[in-house]
């Protein structure tokens, strides 16, 4: 999805037809069509009611028309502001991401800047959720993608919450493991983990009085991924680490009983008194894109929606 699909969509819902609306924005109306056809694929819902006397939103286009007037608006703001030369130093965004992450939302991110708001620089930073934190309060970064934690408390910053994601347990097909295990089989699995992981499932199984059978921390997500798609190792990582899962692969993904083992991934930013608007465009797409993934099937054990 980018800013001009969003520009023709928002113009046919205002003419109320797609005839009215490809000669307000001097655009051929199959082009006009097209785009707002491929923006509906790419959410996989209907936006526009068609009929022989124009088009209406649906309820699902609806929800998009309020949201799209805002990233229009925000993106127009920061476009007039780049306007000016000596301002695009001072409006270069920096977004910090986790290594589990970056792999899969950043890239989506990234090509829709570069599409959209080609005038606005835009600087991707990886690390760990508490190095991220350390990073946005001292300015290094503007946004930054993390996972929940206790460490946010006092800090200057606001947390959005955008989506939850289950945990995995993958392994080597060989070793058999059925695709939905109990809670308390994990203590008969070693795993390798990173620090962050184990303490957040330790902190879920704690009210069970479940160990984890810790072989060894490993604190790159990379590495870990690549000891558990090479050898006979095993993780729980979060499911978007190992998708897609492509034909032929080793490794199955298991679901774990008897306890909801997840992450909640928030958007944070500084409290500024003035705030960067490009920094609220980029948190627009950052959602949308998840939104994009979540359909996919990326962060859930589910078919994809569409």
């Amino acid at each position: 999805m980018d800013l001009r699909a969003l520009r023709y969509f928002v113009a046919a819902a205002d003419a109320g037809s797609l005839n009215a609306a490809s000669a307000a924005i001097s655009i051929a109306q199959p082009a006009l069509t097209r785009q707002i056809r491929e923006l509906e694929r790419d959410l996989g819902v209907t936006l526009l009611y068609r009929t022989s006397r124009g088009v209406h939103l649906t309820t699902s286009g609806a929800t998009l028309y309020t949201a799209a007037q805002r990233i229009l608006a925000e993106a127009g703001r920061v476009r007039k502001q780049l306007e000016d030369p000596g301002s695009v130093a001072e409006s270069t965004v920096v977004l910090g991401a986790s290594p589990t992450l970056a792999r899969i939302l950043i890239p989506g991110v990234f090509e829709t800047c570069q599409r959209t708001l080609t005038r606005m620089p835009l600087s991707v930073r990886e690390a760990f959720t508490p190095a991220l934190l350390d990073w946005l309060v001292k300015g290094i970064v503007d946004i930054a993608i993390i996972t929940k934690t206790d460490d946010c408390a006092g800090m200057p910053i606001t947390l959005q919450p955008f989506l939850g994601e289950p945990f995995a347990l993958v392994a080597q097909k060989s070793r058999k493991i059925k695709p939905v295990i109990e809670a308390t089989d994990l203590r008969q699995i070693p795993l390798l983990m990173t620090t962050l992981h184990r303490g957040l499932i330790e902190q879920q199984l704690a009210p069970l009085g479940i160990p984890l059978n810790i072989h060894a921390e490993v604190n790159s997500v990379d590495t870990i991924r690549e000891l558990v798609l090479g050898g006979a190792w095993s993780t729980l990582m979060p499911i978007s680490v190992f998708k897609p899962i492509m034909p032929g692969s080793k490794i199955t993904l298991s679901e774990i009983s008897g306890v909801q083992l997840n992450r909640q991934l928030l958007i944070a930013t500084r409290i500024e008194r003035a705030q960067n608007p490009a920094v609220s465009v980029l948190k627009d797409l950052i959602i949308t894109e998840a939104g994009r993934l979540s359909r996919d099937g990326v962060f859930s054990f589910g078919a994809p929606s569409r």
